[in-house]
């Protein structure tokens, strides 16, 4: 019991001379207060920060607020005491004074560097606190500004800001709660992005302090709601600040760019900038830095456009459309310069191509196109200056030009926005005015049979009794098995609905064919390409609301049929098939492709119905290749041994032969152009054909 009796009187003593509890607030307190006494004490001026205790001192004073929080949470306790005086006292207040007066030399990057971890680390949502939000706004009127030393606090600073909006887009109005300041969080970010080329240099972290901008941008706009997005539309000049630089980067883009390579530009995200400067410290080209730099500042506007509140992003969009495209771009499409004109249209091509959001792409279409929806009309050529240059460009006397303008559409005509189809096409034949009146409430099964009658020459009569012709055209064998549209194999298409692609298919006359002589250039492999093009087409349009048959109008055609300025322009193109340069063909006939597997049944009937009773003056893309056929056997008259020339220029197309000369060389290309143009247009009418008659 004496031993019990001594432990236990050793326990008690020990317990009594433990060390007193540290006071949180007393030593809060005092660490303010050493802080504080250091600007009634010292006499020199400029002796910086990092010379004082003041850098220690402030993060004694964070690390406690951080514990007291984490004690308060066990104890399921309010706020604690050190965070009471932080706010009763306006610590952070003071703290944005001594930061703006920059005294000790180096105080406002303490100033951020404590705020940022009170705003991180502090679990307490604070920013609604009228003593802490006044401070945040006045420090954010303190970065982004010029020669600035502290460009990488104030990212981080920002970040923080922005990711607690992000949690909480409420507090957001107690940021901007100041409409007239021009401190708000997107100037800050522009600022910050906007910075010389040389400054950006001369600072090796600057492109991480401009990442951590445009991250605190995207935190800030990606899914706020509609009232976020209208206060940072009221209160900001974001919308003007991203257009301004993208206009700027734009302008760095030289003419003296090759075509060939802005084409092949590769998608990027704006996340790649930061990784292409950390990679590529000395680009192989200036130039593609450039480009570079543009695709990655648009990508970013889309990016925000994408993801930001409706009110906002279409104000951003607008933004774009007038001060960048209406500003900057049109004056480049519309100069006197064909090399100008070339680089631009190549790179309004990749534009369209990177264009994901639907508010931009719905204000570079405006911007293209126009916005009429009336039936075009001979003489309207100038109602959207804009838009006639481009196509007559289709047209233009350099073939480069003309090839690019044609890659332009095309890459329109992928972009799922009915509009550009129905601008470019559609408004012309919804009234069906190319339609004879024997055609209206005719289907195309009651119409066939009936050439003869129609704007198809006598020598169908001569195609139709080719030996090509055959029901084996279509046997399974020649399809390897594919089935377009159904689960079962395709029967021999000997049924009247199918006529329209053994038309196609025949009218190319048999010796100027060279399919039959060379492996691997059967039709079947049209069809496997055009099945899966209409997949992807049909999913294109599939909520665009259009009929699925054919409006027949009570309307009267009118005397003369336009089919509109773009539709004009390729009929045109394609009437040239054998006097243009191979490439030029090959694009041309792509966006006539391209147009004839869209679902809508107005234009499947004026594109791919060989059988159609034409209006007065009016053609079709049938009837165009008609035109074409008669110039060709004309012409292949006067050429000796044409199958064997036009056989060797098919493998040196393929590389199977090395090139030599041949004459008529741009002819016989044509003609094998021809061909499988007509081929791939018998595969896209097969595969259209209901199911029933596959």
């Amino acid at each position: 019991m004496e031993v019990l009796g001594k432990l236990t009187a050793l326990l008690q003593q020990a317990l009594e001379t433990r060390e007193p509890e540290i006071n949180l607030l007393d030593s809060f307190v005092d660490h303010w207060k050493g802080i504080t006494n250091y600007y009634i004490e010292t006499t020199d001026e400029y002796r910086p920060v990092k010379d004082t205790d003041i850098p220690w001192r402030l993060k004694q004073m964070l690390d406690i607020l951080v514990y007291e929080e984490q004690q308060q949470q066990l104890q399921q306790e309010d706020t604690g005491p050190c965070m009471e005086y932080l706010l009763q006292h306006k610590v952070m207040e003071t703290l944005c004074t001594l930061g703006k007066a920059e005294y000790p030399p180096g105080m406002i990057q303490q100033v951020l560097v404590f705020f940022t971890k009170v705003l991180s680390q502090v679990q307490k949502p604070l920013l609604h606190i009228i003593n802490v939000y006044r401070p945040v706004q006045k420090l954010i009127a303190l970065c982004g500004l010029p020669s600035s030393q502290t460009e990488k606090e104030e990212a981080h600073f920002m970040f923080v800001v922005c990711s607690r909006v992000k949690k909480d887009p409420n507090i957001l109005s107690f940021i901007l709660e100041m409409r007239s300041a021009v401190c708000c969080v997107p100037l800050l970010n522009m600022q910050m992005v906007t910075g010389s080329e040389r400054e950006r240099e001369r600072v090796p972290s600057t492109y991480r302090v401009v990442q951590h901008a445009m991250e605190s941008l995207v935190l800030l706009v990606s899914g706020a709601p509609e009232d976020t997005g209208r206060l940072l539309l009221e209160t900001s000049p974001l919308c003007q600040l991203l257009s301004q630089r993208l206009c700027d980067l734009y302008k760095l883009i030289p003419c003296t760019l090759d075509p060939s390579d802005l084409q092949m530009q590769q998608a990027v995200q704006w996340r790649d900038l930061f990784n292409h400067q950390r990679t590529e410290e000395s680009p192989s080209s200036p130039d593609s830095g450039h480009v570079t730099r543009f695709f990655c500042w648009l990508d970013f506007c889309d990016h925000l456009i994408t993801h930001a509140p409706i009110v906002l992003s279409a104000q951003m969009a607008r933004s774009l459309h007038n001060q960048w495209l209406t500003g900057v771009v049109q004056p480049q499409l519309l100069q006197m310069s064909e090399a100008g004109v070339l680089v631009h249209t190549t790179l309004l091509s990749c534009i369209a191509r990177h264009t994901h959001s639907s508010a931009l792409l719905g204000e570079l279409i405006l911007f293209l196109l126009g916005d009429d929806t009336e039936p075009e009309q001979r003489s309207d050529n100038h109602t959207h200056t804009l838009r006639y240059s481009l196509i007559q460009n289709c047209d233009h006397i350099s073939d480069e030009i003309s090839i690019a303008t044609l890659r332009l559409f095309e890459e329109l005509l992928q972009k799922p926005d009915k509009r550009i189809l129905s601008n470019l096409a559609l408004r012309n034949l919804e009234r069906r005015c190319y339609a004879t009146p024997m055609s209206s409430g005719v289907s195309m099964e009651e119409r066939q049979g009936g050439a003869a009658e129609s704007d198809v020459p006598e020598e169908s009569e001569e195609l139709e009794e080719d030996p090509f012709f055959s029901d084996a055209l279509f046997s399974e064998s020649e399809f390897g098995g594919v089935e377009p549209l159904s689960s079962r194999p395709c029967p021999p298409v000997n049924m009247p609905q199918a006529e329209s692609v053994n038309s196609f298919l025949c009218l190319v006359p048999q010796e100027a064919k060279t399919s039959q002589h060379v492996p691997g250039t059967g039709y079947d492999t049209y069809v496997h390409d055009a099945y899966k093009m209409f997949k992807e087409t049909s999913a294109l349009c599939i909520d665009w609301g259009w009929p699925e048959n054919i409006l027949h109008s009570d309307m009267q055609p009118s005397a003369e049929f336009y089919e509109g300025h773009f539709l004009h322009v390729l009929f045109n193109r394609l009437g040239r098939i054998l006097e243009q340069p191979y490439e030029l063909n090959l694009q041309v006939t792509s966006v006539l492709s391209r147009i004839s597997l869209f679902p809508h049944p107005h234009l499947h009937e004026y594109l791919l119905d060989p059988f159609l009773s034409l209006s007065p003056g009016g053609r079709s893309l049938f009837s165009a290749l008609v035109r074409v056929i008669g110039e060709l056997m004309q012409r292949i008259e006067h050429i000796p041994n044409i199958s064997n020339k036009l056989v060797h220029i098919r493998k040196q197309l393929m590389g199977q032969e090395d090139e030599t000369l041949v004459d008529h060389v741009t002819l016989l290309r044509g003609v094998i152009v021809l061909e499988e143009f007509c081929k791939e247009l018998a595969a896209i009418a097969f595969i259209k054909l209901p199911t029933e008659a596959q």
